[in-house]
């Protein structure tokens, strides 16, 4: 709605705009924010319906085959691509952050390493018994890694404008 908004008034202020670094408003202004023609948020709209709706029919019990998990893991791998070209682009070439992007990053992050070890874990992706094992002992600590590094990553960036 935001994104919308801003679209009918350009001098719009959006309730994520909070300083010049963290401001969804500035980031929605430029080319990156419509790589396909259109607003970005609108891919990440139908993106995570179709999870949700994989979570929904699993939880019902379905059960998928095999070239249905390589169709998710295609798509979710290209999903954190697009994040990572997201976060890369949001760091490096804009220099400002939007908050409802970050939340973004934040899903993908587990959604990737998970569905990529459940993956592993059922045959989808052949993988050594001794990958499979490291990964179903360390998932966490991946997930938490990859945090842990998109906030470093940040840090780093901001670090003027945080520590003054």
């Amino acid at each position: 709605m935001e994104r919308l908004r801003l679209y009918a008034d350009a001098n719009a202020v959006m309730s994520c705009d909070f300083n010049s670094w963290i401001s969804c408003g500035d980031v929605m202004k430029t080319p990156e924010a419509a790589i396909l023609g259109f607003p970005n948020p609108f891919i990440g709209i139908c993106a995570f319906a179709v999870v949700i709706t994989i979570g929904v029919v699993l939880l019902a019990g379905a059960r998928m085959n095999r070239w249905f998990w390589i169709c998710v893991q295609v798509g979710i791998t290209a999903g954190m691509a697009l994040v990572c070209w997201f976060w890369f682009t949001a760091l490096y070439t804009l220099a400002v952050l939007c908050p409802y992007c970050m939340i973004v990053w934040a899903m993908m992050i587990p959604l990737f390493v998970l569905i990529t070890v459940r993956n592993v874990n059922h045959g989808v992706i052949p993988a050594p018994p001794a990958l499979t094992k490291f990964l179903n002992s360390w998932v966490w600590v991946i997930v938490g890694l990859l945090y842990i590094a998109v906030l470093a990553s940040i840090f780093f960036r901001f670090m003027y404008a945080i520590l003054g």
